[in-house]
């Protein structure tokens, strides 16, 4: 890679030496690339910069944020691409910052693509699914609007890593019974199991009842299903990370604990 020129969303950065800094990139070409540059570059923001190097660490050059044709041009084959009549409030939306609850959701997308993602693997797709998560982050969304778009990430996300989660069928393949109750195991599947009423909280964590499987594959991710989704793709996104903790999950639950004892 010489000079190449890329477009991408700055995931994650430590420092490296006094001016400089360790860049995870999001690249829309490469996928996540590893890239030292000069300090300062933001987040949740589309950058265009020029990267060279033949290692898995990669110099970052003339890091500047992407005007907006740039993004238009290099996604305008794309089936997924925001479609906004509007091109004043296109360009508006551009270049918002993302405020408030918002930005912990937005360091949650990071983490977990910076976490998970494989370097130096294409996934223009999901690149296009995270640049289209920032772009409702920067609107105002109800709470559940908010975890929708969350889980519907995850979804995509999981796809990615080729984790497609089948519900249709339990880890015997036999199809899901709405009367039984099932617990899901990352690595099995959903196993039929037994109600313990000694531990309430445990089982609403991590058991279904199949009539909820059987909705969740009706709708999908939708306002009916969300606690339902939402308690699945946090077992598999804490499996996937080996069960060490998110910082970004960590920063969520202390701006809520400050904010109800304020």
């Amino acid at each position: 890679m010489r000079n190449e020129a890329l477009i991408g969303y700055l995931l994650h950065q430590r420092p490296y030496q006094e001016k400089r800094a360790l860049y995870y990139l999001f690249s829309q070409q490469h996928g996540v690339t590893h890239g030292v540059g000069k300090k300062g570059a933001p987040l949740f923001t589309p950058l265009q910069l020029f990267a060279s190097g033949k290692r898995d660490l990669k110099t970052f050059t003339q890091i500047n944020i992407a005007p907006l044709s740039s993004i238009q041009e290099s996604i305008a084959e794309s089936p997924l691409a925001l479609k906004d009549s509007n091109a004043n409030l296109s360009e508006a939306r551009h270049h918002e910052s993302i405020s408030g609850q918002h930005q912990y959701a937005a360091l949650y997308l990071n983490e977990i693509l910076w976490r998970l993602l494989p370097t130096e693997d294409p996934m223009p797709l999901l690149w296009q699914h995270y640049q289209n998560s920032l772009q409702q982050l920067k609107q105002p969304l109800t709470a559940d609007e908010l975890r929708l778009c969350l889980r519907q990430f995850e979804a995509y996300l999981f796809n990615e890593l080729g984790f497609a989660l089948t519900l249709k069928h339990d880890s015997l393949d036999q199809p899901i019974e709405s009367d039984a109750i099932y617990r899901f195991l990352p690595d099995v599947g959903l196993v039929p199991t037994v109600y313990d009423e000694d531990n309430e909280r445990a089982v609403t964590q991590t058991i279904f009842k199949g009539s909820e499987i059987l909705m969740m594959v009706e709708q999908g991710i939708s306002a009916a299903t969300l606690n339902a989704w939402s308690r699945l793709h946090r077992q598999l996104i804490d499996h996937l990370l080996d069960y060490q903790p998110l910082q970004s999950r960590l920063l969520w639950q202390q701006q809520q604990r400050y904010q109800s004892s304020s």
